[in-house]
């Protein structure tokens, strides 16, 4: 029965709607108790009063606790994210009515505010991504709470599973960070070195976050890798320091001789002409190691530059050959050119091609034997083999090989070729000049066209330099 007029007033069944119906008739139920003790009406009257009364009460909550029940689903509703029609709401009281508007207006307030949170939570996030630099989040007992792409690529993806004593063996940069969590410090910067998982030199600024900042993150760690750094000023202080002695020699020698010749030479003339040709040649070499050091600061300042030229190899390789014809004559050495079918032309700089080329052509002149062949051998290749240090571009490519049937170049020293101002010992023993930077330009070169340079070498087929250059920088 009750269930029965429960339904059809839509009453819930925890709304206790009898329970406040009784509550609120029971003082007029104990007013005609007495009354009917005191013989003042009889006990008809009172129950009828008393069910009148119980109607009144009936009449006057029943909306109240309709519009309440809307009220009350429509916010479950809405605190669960679910969406719910607020035309389907039946209210008729007007207080009823300013609440669901107010929360209604609440409701769009924080939607709006959720949505810009989001939005620029995304932001942050996909901002400190895109740093080069590591960064991670930390809160007051040093547990790691956040971390940028760069972060997580250096330590780990299980970065935030650490505490960040476990980033470094390093105590200067675990003192550090412990002044900033117990504020003896605002920031700490500290130059530190570690030797696992390599040897590197990092520099580390930690930074306490402002009161302001929300969440448990109470300071930030940025890391920067200075290894990278320190290997460019020691290349370029070692760099200095060689061309300075390349060039200190033949500016002593000439030096020397023009004092001589000034004093006890004076009136000499064989030993002028023997002094003049020593000069010509030192001040030749001079121009020669000048040349080459602008070459490769030329081809340094474009190595983040693409290089967007279509090259005919097969040309270049032909007026490279044919530019050091008479030097190969002079020691009764041939310049012979093989070409595989279908060579297409490259993306690259032709003129860096044509130096490439020329200095590995012009090298197998200097250093290979006399009376025998060099061959220029160009053809299609179906990859660039991978290098260690930086990464080749991918596809068909081009190798170009330049043999001379000179000696045996020994392991130690194959390893060096591409070194600035290295040359073998057995050359040196030889005289035969060179600047030490023919090489080095190759390699330059070959980096920057993202292909590779390799070099073997044995007693019976002499040494053999390949260069693979890709047929398209552009794919």
């Amino acid at each position: 029965m009750f269930n029965f007029v429960r339904n059809i007033f839509s009453i819930e069944k925890d709304t206790k709607f009898a329970a406040r119906i009784m509550f609120l008739s029971a003082p007029a139920a104990l007013v005609f108790m007495l009354l009917v003790l005191f013989e003042l009406i009889s006990p008809f009257w009172a129950v009828l009063s008393l069910a009148a009364v119980v109607i009144f009460n009936i009449a006057m909550l029943f909306p109240i606790t309709f519009e309440m029940q809307q009220i009350r689903k429509y916010i479950s509703k809405l605190s669960n994210g679910g969406d719910f029609d607020e035309k389907s709401l039946k209210l008729s009281e007007k207080d009823a009515k300013d609440i669901v508007s107010s929360l209604n207006a609440m409701h769009s307030f924080w939607a709006h505010k959720t949505d810009m949170l989001e939005a620029q939570t995304i932001s942050d996030t996909a901002v400190l991504d895109s740093l080069p630099d590591p960064i991670v989040m930390i809160d007051r007992a040093g547990n790691i709470l956040g971390a940028n792409l760069s972060a997580r690529s250096f330590f780990g993806e299980d970065i935030t599973d650490k505490n960040v004593d476990a980033l470094f063996a390093s105590n200067n940069f675990i003192n550090a960070v412990s002044k900033v969590l117990k504020k003896e410090s605002k920031s700490e910067n500290l130059i530190f070195y570690v030797e696992k998982p390599a040897s590197r030199k990092l520099y580390a600024h930690i930074k306490q976050l402002p009161w302001l900042s929300k969440g448990r993150a109470v300071a930030v760690i940025s890391i920067y890798d200075m290894t990278k750094a320190m290997n460019i000023e020691k290349m370029q202080s070692d760099f200095v320091a060689n061309a300075s002695h390349e060039l200190r020699t033949p500016l002593a020698i000439i030096s020397g001789f023009i004092e001589t010749l000034q004093t006890s030479a004076k009136d000499d003339k064989k030993a002028r002409e023997s002094f003049l040709k020593i000069m010509q040649e030192q001040a030749e070499y001079m121009s020669s190691l000048i040349e080459n050091l602008l070459s490769l600061s030329k081809i340094e300042m474009k190595q983040d530059n693409l290089p967007e030229e279509e090259v005919n190899v097969i040309d270049v390789a032909e007026e490279a050959a044919q530019a050091l014809s008479q030097r190969a004559e002079k020691r009764n050495m041939g310049i012979k050119l093989k070409f595989g079918r279908n060579i297409p032309e490259i993306t690259g700089d032709r003129a860096q091609i044509k130096q490439v080329i020329q200095n590995l052509t012009d090298n197998a002149i200097k250093y290979g034997a006399s009376d025998s062949k060099i061959t220029i051998d160009i053809e299609k290749a179906n990859a660039i083999p991978p290098s260690k240090s930086y990464k080749v571009a991918e596809g068909e490519a081009l190798a170009i090989s330049i043999n001379n049937k000179g000696p045996k170049i020994g392991p130690e020293d194959l390893m060096r070729l591409t070194e600035r101002f290295y040359r073998m010992q057995e050359h040196k023993d030889k005289n035969i000049r060179g600047t030490g930077l023919g090489l080095s330009i190759v390699k330059q070169i070959v980096i920057r066209h993202r292909g590779n340079l390799t070099v073997s070498s044995t007693s019976l087929n002499g040494t053999t330099f390949t260069i693979y250059l890709p047929i398209s920088l552009h794919k």
